[in-house]
């Protein structure tokens, strides 16, 4: 039985999921399996009859599809590869298999596990350590009513790494405020540059010809980046929008925008880092987690993912965004020095490029008193009293 666990809070595997791969110590044939299959069977010529269903020293396996036939199932699979991250959906953050190897020619207790695994989820970007002795498994049947233990079990953990998974970053942070007519755009060449395409992949305006091709490649295969051409050339981009301050609340509008005409992003997820999320009032439209980065003494960030079936989908040349309100902390709320705006985002696990600190929004005459309805209030009795005593000259 092999197992993937996704341990990873807002990190998922996406379509078209995970492959697992590693080299066999000795001549090892994987005789069946069940919930995965080999993408090759390899030379099996030296088998006469019941052939093996994979013969290669460095098999490479994949989750079946979801409608597989029950009698090939196994319990957590067939989700083709698809593997949710833990705030998402915990239950669908595990994937398994089983298979039946012949020809390893020793005992069981010297049974020798494979080596070099590898993952790609879906591409690359792990890192996979040896195989290490763990305790034993349990295993419950769905009645509940007896278990068996494995005879051994190994562990492989894989790290990620997101500069092994892509040549520059994938998505890139805009800001604006009602207080400031500007919009600082995505730094130029956040991601790439319209004249750099091995970074980017295809820049477009709208050429059908280039999409249509792209259609025809294979369902295991990762879309390559097909981007509109921009000035930050990115894929995603998140607009932050600091919209409204009310007495006690202030209001912020998140945006995520889709500029990669071959890709959907299915179950989507977003996160922020600023000092007022461990204050959140509301947030609409979206499913929202906080996430304890500091074993609960600061709650500074949180997690952003789409409603099941209503926009958990970020689609080609579309938008998804919600208003969040928070309360404000008299003791640190302010609108000066850029403190309304996120210190780090993050889309789909990966780290997005912000703007430079000193091109965020500014305040009226580079200053305002904190908090700024407060300023404005004082402004607004000062005319209505200026317009009392010219109606009563």
């Amino acid at each position: 039985m092999v197992t993937i666990l996704n341990f990873e809070q807002y990190r998922h595997i996406s379509s078209p999921g995970w492959r697992l791969g590693w080299t066999w110590e000795k001549r090892e044939v994987i005789w069946w399996m069940q919930g995965a299959q080999a993408i090759e069977q390899g030379n099996c010529s030296e088998f006469k009859k019941n052939l093996p269903h994979c013969c290669k020293r460095n098999p490479v396996i994949v989750d079946l599809l979801p409608g597989t036939n029950f009698n090939k199932q196994a319990p957590n699979c067939c989700r083709g590869g698809v593997l949710s991250s833990r705030v998402q959906d915990s239950s669908r953050a595990v994937s398994s298999f089983q298979l039946a190897v012949g020809c390893a020619k020793n005992t069981l207790s010297t049974v020798i596990p494979p080596v070099n695994f590898m993952i790609s989820g879906p591409g690359p970007g792990y890192t996979c350590s040896n195989p290490i002795n763990g305790n034993v498994s349990i295993f419950i049947d769905p009645d509940g009513r007896r278990t068996t233990e494995a005879l051994k079990s190994w562990n492989v953990t894989c790290i990620y790494s997101q500069t092994l998974a892509h040549k520059g970053p994938t998505c890139c942070v805009s800001l604006s405020s009602f207080y400031n007519p500007d919009i600082v755009p995505c730094p130029l060449c956040s991601c790439s540059c319209q004249d750099m395409p091995s970074l980017a992949g295809q820049c477009v305006n709208g050429n059908s010809s280039v999409l249509e091709m792209h259609t025809s490649k294979s369902p295991l295969e990762e879309a390559k980046d097909i981007v509109r051409c921009t000035r930050h050339m990115c894929p995603v981009r998140i607009h932050w929008h600091v919209m409204l301050s009310y007495k006690h609340l202030w209001r912020v509008k998140i945006t995520l925008n889709n500029f990669n005409h071959a890709k959907n992003y299915t179950d989507w997820n977003l996160v922020a880092q600023h000092p007022n999320l461990g204050s959140i009032n509301q947030v609409f439209s979206f499913n929202y987690q906080p996430l304890d980065r500091y074993g609960g003494t600061v709650n500074d960030s949180g997690m952003f993912w789409g409603i099941k079936g209503y926009n958990d989908i970020l689609l080609q040349g579309g938008n998804v965004q919600t208003d969040i309100l928070l309360n404000k902390d008299q003791g640190a709320f302010t609108f000066s020095h850029g403190w309304a705006f996120p210190r780090r985002i993050y889309f789909n696990g990966d780290d997005c490029v912000m703007p430079p600190p000193d091109a965020y929004p500014t305040l009226p005459n580079g200053s305002l008193p904190a908090p700024l309805d407060s300023a404005l209030s004082l402004v607004l009795v000062g005319f209505l009293s200026v317009l009392v005593l010219l109606l009563g000259v």
